[in-house]
């Protein structure tokens, strides 16, 4: 097996649209060749723990309603070519993703790290939930059949918050700036929401060289 390990924000709509690229190549090939580890990397670090009102957000940080407008219609235009829904009059919060993150970790222990992902993907940018709210990660937990209970009593702890901040730190020391950024087998950083075709050539390349090589 080939390791994939993904960086990626459950709040950032460039992951959400790569995923849906990679799902639809790994869809092609049911024997794919990948491990597939997610990493933590947060768009706002330095986000109020109750996050911001998205509307005052996105206009502060594109300068007015127009600019934001602007700014996203690339994200609505390859979203819908990746066949993926963004409800952008329900997202009302941009959340801090600190305990997110912890979610996504602690699924990983479980194997259920890729669900709980979607999972997170469709409540903020399907549902409109605020995925920073202790009570929606429960939730979100419950839906993937892990100890939702376990998961509020950690998620009121601030355990493995230290080792989440470390491993973006990590990232960011290795020269990542943006996400997603994917990195196959420790050695070839992909950065972007690539698409299907390019996922294909590269799945179709590592098989043929595990062919080669037995």
């Amino acid at each position: 097996m080939v390791k994939l390990d993904i960086i990626s924000d459950p709040i950032c709509p460039w992951c959400y649209i790569g995923k849906a690229n990679l799902d639809h190549a790994l869809a092609q090939f049911p024997d794919h060749p990948f491990t597939i580890e997610w990493h933590p990397f947060q768009l706002n670090p330095d986000m109020p723990a109750g996050g911001l009102d998205r509307k005052i957000y996105m206009e502060s940080k594109f300068g007015s309603k127009a600019g934001a407008a602007k700014a996203y219609l690339p994200v609505a235009e390859h979203a819908e070519k990746a066949g993926v829904a963004i409800n952008f009059e329900a997202m009302k919060i941009v959340p801090n993703t600190i305990n997110a993150h912890r979610l996504i970790h602690w699924a990983g222990i479980e194997a259920r790290q890729t669900f709980v992902v979607d999972l997170l993907f469709k409540a903020y940018f399907v549902d409109g939930r605020d995925i920073g709210s202790d009570e929606v990660l429960a939730d979100i937990a419950d839906s993937a059949e892990m100890d939702a209970a376990l998961v509020t009593r950690l998620l009121e702890s601030d355990a493995d918050t230290a080792d989440i901040r470390a491993r973006d730190a990590h990232s960011r020391e290795m020269g990542i700036t943006s996400v997603p950024t994917f990195v196959i087998a420790n050695q070839h950083a992909v950065p972007g929401a690539q698409p299907t075709d390019l996922w294909v050539k590269v799945i179709s390349d590592i098989i043929a060289q595990v062919g080669d090589a037995e």
